[in-house]
């Protein structure tokens, strides 16, 4: 079985541009139904290391429909980070078969996965990972820079997104005059004003206080509820795992459960 290095295997967001992608073109095979957001099937990923590989994912088939608000959860090398690195596109699978919406991704090059990210990917990570030289509204549009959209459309949109989640008025700031809060709402605002079929948040809430982590969830599910944006948390937070209306656990790299209610 073909084996992976793990130096390719990263959910850390330094980069951003690699996160939400570059110029390239799509492609690929209509499979998946109209109401799925993205589907795995039999996806594993194995990395090569001595003495023996390492599993991080197990033959997991998971759909992801749209308008789920859900976590997935569980212990330290469960395989939460590796997965979501799979469904982003910053992975790709040893084997198995992912697609997102009715694309088959598993075969995308890097610039195809690339464009695919930055048209259907929205990002929250942990540590807000915003641009320091780049405004509130400069940051949430950044997306949307690299789509190509018109100033003004661009600007209306973040504008409109801002109000919506109680940035208004702090469109000119920089990040450093932004509370811990205010500035991972801003990572929402940029990872959803472009629409994307699957938002994937790791651990949006790690960094916060209790009342900025429940002000926070209030937004994303507003979000989903009102827009139907999808989300998938990777948490060990109880608070997010509380509001989630499905919950997958997961552990060596298996799916032990996933429920509803």
């Amino acid at each position: 079985m073909t084996t992976d290095t793990p130096d390719e295997d990263g959910f850390t967001g330094q980069d951003m541009s690699h996160a939400v992608g570059a110029d390239a073109a799509t492609g690929g095979s209509a499979t998946a139904t109209a109401d799925i957001a993205v589907r795995t099937e039999d996806v594993w990923k194995i990395y090569a290391q001595e003495p023996e590989d390492v599993e991080a994912v197990r033959g997991v088939s998971l759909e992801i429909r749209e308008g789920d608000f859900m976590t997935m959860a569980g212990p330290s090398g469960s395989g939460k980070t590796t997965l979501l690195n799979l469904l982003g596109g910053l992975t790709r699978p040893t084997r198995g078969r992912i697609w997102v919406r009715d694309k088959e991704i598993t075969n995308f090059s890097g610039k195809e996965l690339a464009r695919m990210r930055l048209e259907s990917i929205g990002f929250v990570f942990q540590a807000f990972n915003l641009l320091p030289v780049l405004s509130a509204l400069e940051n949430a549009e950044f997306s949307l820079l690299l789509r190509g959209v018109p100033a003004e459309e661009r600007h209306r949109r973040v504008q409109e997104l801002f109000a919506e989640i109680g940035l208004d008025g702090l469109e000119s700031r920089k990040p450093a005059r932004l509370s811990g809060g205010q500035q991972q709402r801003v990572a929402v605002a940029r990872a959803v004003v472009g629409e994307p079929t699957l938002v994937l948040a790791d651990e949006p809430t790690a960094n916060l206080d209790s009342h900025s982590s429940d002000d926070l969830l209030d937004v994303m599910e507003r979000l989903n509820r009102e827009h139907g944006t999808t989300f998938l948390f990777s948490t060990h937070d109880p608070r997010v795992v509380e509001r989630a209306r499905r919950r997958v656990s997961l552990v060596d790299g298996q799916i032990v459960s996933d429920e509803r209610g």
